[in-house]
C-alpha cells in the first residue's frame, strides 16, 4: 500500500522509516503509560506495514485522557499488558528510523520509558529522528491538524485516534518536503533540521554540549555531570531514588559506573 500521490516527491530512505504515535494515560513521562500505539512502517520501495495495538496501561484511564483519546477503561481491560507485546513492537522497528509529531520530547521518551519497565532497551545507536512538528513549528507553527489541512489540504477525522495520527504525520512530512525546496530530501538532513539539544537521556535531563554531560536542571544545571558527581556523589544516590524517568537513572548510571571504572587502579 502507499500512502501518498505519485506527483508528489518520495521520501528518499536507505532503510525503512517508522512512524510512531502513542495515546497515552497522560504526559508525564515518568509515571503515565501508553494504552495504544500505532507504528507505521515506511519501506526504501514506498511501500508500508503498519502495526497497532490496544495496551492495558496497569493503571486506571483519567478523563482528561479519555476526553482526548476516547480510549476507556473498558476499552483496554483484555488487553495485553505493554511487557507481553514489547518484544514484538522492538522487533518491529529494529534497524527502522524513528519519525513522529513532536515524538522526539513525548513518543519515544514514553515509549523508552515503557520497554525499560518491561526490562527491555531500545537500543537508538544508529537510529534517526525526524520530528515532523519540529519541521511545521520551525516552518509555520501550527498543530498536527492545522498542519495536515495546510500541507495536504484534507481534514484529519479521527484526531487522536494512534494510527490516524500516525498516518497523516507521514503524509504531512512528504508534504513539507515539496513545499520547501530548502529542506533536503534524505533523513540524515531531516534528522538534523529537526535536532534540538545533544540530549543523553529522553527526558533532557542531561544533554551533552563539546562532548561533555551536562546537567540541564536543578542547582547543577549548566555544571558538567562528571565534575559534580566526583564531588558529591550523594547527589547520585538522591537522583537514583527520587521520581526521574528510568531512562535518565539509567544514563546516569552509565556515567557514574564509567567514572569507578577509571578511579580502580
Amino acid at each position: 500500500m502507499r500512502l501518498t500521490s505519485d506527483n508528489m516527491e518520495k521520501l528518499q530512505l536507505t532503510k525503512p522509516l517508522a512512524f510512531i504515535d502513542l495515546e497515552t494515560t497522560g504526559t508525564d513521562i515518568g509515571k503515565d503509560k501508553i494504552v495504544e500505539i500505532a507504528i507505521i512502517k515506511i519501506m526504501p520501495d514506498g511501500s508500508n506495514v503498519s502495526k497497532v495495538r490496544r495496551i492495558n496501561p496497569g493503571i486506571p484511564i483519567p478523563k482528561e485522557a479519555f476526553d482526548i483519546h476516547g480510549i476507556s477503561n473498558e476499552d483496554v481491560k483484555d488487553a495485553p499488558l505493554f511487557k507481553e507485546v514489547a518484544n514484538e513492537l522492538r522487533q518491529f522497528i529494529t534497524n527502522c528510523d524513528i519519525a513522529g509529531y513532536n515524538s522526539n520530547r513525548f513518543d519515544i521518551p514514553l515509549l523508552a520509558e515503557e520497554f525499560l519497565r518491561a526490562g527491555q532497551n531500545l537500543d537508538t545507536d544508529g537510529i534517526r529522528f525526524i520530528d515532523v512538528q519540529r519541521i511545521f513549528h520551525l516552518m509555520e507553527k501550527r498543530t498536527l491538524e492545522a498542519a495536515y489541512m495546510f500541507y495536504c489540504e484534507k481534514a484529519l477525522n479521527d484526531a487522536h485516534s494512534a494510527e490516524a495520527d500516525a498516518r497523516a504525520t507521514y503524509e504531512v512530512l512528504e508534504a513539507q518536503i515539496n513545499r520547501y525546496k530548502n529542506l533536503k530530501n534524505d533523513i540524515d538532513s531531516l534528522a538534523k533540521f529537526t535536532a534540538e539539544d545533544d540530549f543523553v537521556d529522553f527526558a533532557r535531563r542531561i544533554v551533552r554540549k563539546k562532548g561533555i554531560e551536562i546537567f540541564n536542571f536543578g542547582k547543577y544545571k549548566g555544571k558538567p555531570v562528571r565534575e559534580v558527581l566526583k564531588e558529591e556523589p550523594q547527589y547520585y544516590d538522591w537522583m537514583m531514588k527520587a521520581d526521574f524517568p528510568l531512562h535518565t537513572k539509567q544514563k546516569l548510571s552509565e556515567i557514574f559506573n564509567d567514572l569507578m571504572l577509571k578511579k580502580t587502579p
